[in-house]
């Protein structure tokens, strides 16, 4: 039997990760999987437990 669950996030990358629009500080959205960046209104989504820290990847918040 394999283990098809993703990775967990570490929570401790929060302290080196900033977001790359505005180099402010990232929360962590466990449900959604998402770093988000209040500053930017964008979240940063999270694959296999690695965030994808790239602009175009990003989610607009509303």
């Amino acid at each position: 039997m394999t283990d098809t669950t993703a990775p967990a996030f570490d929570r401790r990358m929060l302290e080196a990760l900033v977001c790359p629009q505005t180099q402010g500080q990232l929360t962590y959205d466990p449900e959604r999987q998402e770093l988000v960046s209040k500053a930017a209104h964008l979240a940063y989504p999270i694959r296999g437990g690695i965030p994808v820290m790239l602009v175009d990847e990003a989610r607009q918040l509303d």
